[in-house]
C-alpha cells in the first residue's frame, strides 16, 4: 500500500503530490465519521481503502478542491461531505 504512493502513476492520476494527500485525508475524514467503502477489498484498513479507491478512479478532488465520487452509482458526481457535528 505505501508503495503504490510511492508510485507516480497514482500521483500523477490525481494530479500532483499535494491533491493526493488532500485526497487521501479528506477521504480518511469521511470513512472514520462512518462513510462506506467505494470498494470491495477485504482490508478494514482506511488508508488501504482510500488507496484502492483512488487506483480504481471512485473518488476524485472537483476544482474547488471538493471530494467527489466517480462511476456509475446513483451517488456519482455528489460530494463525499460528513457532518462533523455527529462526531
Amino acid at each position: 500500500m505505501i508503495d503504490d504512493l510511492r508510485e507516480e502513476e497514482i500521483v500523477n492520476k490525481v494530479g500532483g503530490r499535494f491533491k493526493l494527500s488532500t485526497l487521501i485525508q479528506k477521504r480518511m475524514v469521511a470513512l472514520n465519521a462512518g462513510g462506506r467503502p467505494l470498494v470491495n477489498i477485504e482490508s478494514k484498513d482506511h488508508m488501504t481503502i482510500v488507496i484502492e479507491e483512488i487506483k480504481q478512479d471512485k473518488i476524485y478532488l472537483d476544482t474547488s478542491a471538493n471530494l467527489r465520487i466517480t462511476g456509475d452509482s446513483s451517488e456519482a458526481g455528489s460530494l463525499l461531505d460528513f457532518d462533523p457535528t455527529g462526531l
